[in-house]
């Protein structure tokens, strides 16, 4: 009987040791992974393709980093940090708005990432019937161009630098009565895209990323000031450091290149 029981003891102590040794490696398979910081990165809508293609950059080279987008006019997007909503980053697609956020202590740290080239796009099928894919500014106001879209001036740069350049050509009070207005620059290219604007001034990049418009013209960069797009770490970012890394990333030869093919450039002109 003692020896039977020495076998059970001896059994249920070699079971212990064997569930103890299995059950270690499932122990540590779920330790939770620490938490990715997420950074959120308010940026103009024309920065829209090439951001999402950086995102999966990063991200692959930073695990610990989310990146979230939130895209709009910058227009809009100062005003939102003006009124507290949350952000690390703010990419303008204009010096205004930038500005504005840097003298009210909103934004620091803020310098000139890239530029611009503001363009007249048609619809596709229409220039290939109609305006044989070229056309000067004066053509604007023939019949041809019944509705011609345009960034509402007051929040969207795009609409900024179209007003200007129209008026220092002598044509925004002839083509104003035809001007159909959009919440950001995204807007105006659907608006030709969707032959509901027979024109529309866009950024160059915008411009790119279609296949439904052509760019019928480059507007004279004399008639404007230079389309630049600054960038700024928001002062209520808890996550300063992460926010300067993606800062920083941004302005490297890898980052360049994405940007480039998409139409933007290096600036020329400082701030």
């Amino acid at each position: 009987m003692k020896k039977r029981f020495g076998y059970i003891f001896m059994f249920v102590g070699l079971l212990a040791w064997v569930l103890a040794g299995c059950s270690s490696p499932a122990a540590v398979q779920s330790t939770p992974s620490a938490p990715k910081t997420e950074l959120i990165v308010s940026a103009a809508a024309s920065l829209q393709d090439s951001l999402n293609t950086l995102k999966d950059q990063y991200e692959k080279q930073h695990p610990d980093i989310k990146l979230t987008f939130n895209y709009a006019s910058s227009g809009t997007l100062q005003k939102q940090i003006e009124q507290g909503a949350p952000a690390d980053v703010f990419i303008s697609a204009g010096m205004k708005q930038m500005k504005a956020l840097t003298d009210a202590s909103l934004v620091e740290k803020d310098s000139v990432l890239l530029q611009n080239k503001l363009v007249v796009v048609v619809p596709q099928d229409k220039a290939n019937s109609t305006y044989n894919k070229s056309i000067t500014l004066n053509d604007l106001t023939n019949p041809s161009f019944l509705k011609l879209a345009v960034g509402e001036p007051t929040t969207v740069p795009a609409g900024q630098y179209s007003k200007e350049s129209l008026t220092k050509a002598g044509l925004w009070d002839k083509l104003e009565p035809k001007m159909v207005f959009a919440k950001d620059v995204r807007q105006v290219l659907n608006y030709v895209e969707t032959g509901n604007a027979d024109a529309g001034l866009v950024y160059l990049t915008d411009a790119k990323s279609s296949d439904k418009t052509v760019v019928a013209l480059e507007v004279p960069e004399e008639l404007h000031a230079p389309i630049l797009y600054p960038e700024g770490i928001v002062k209520a970012t808890k996550h300063s450091k992460e926010a300067g890394e993606f800062v920083d990333f941004l302005r490297t030869d890898e980052a360049m290149s994405v940007f480039s093919k998409d139409g933007f450039s290096a600036p020329t002109e400082k701030k």
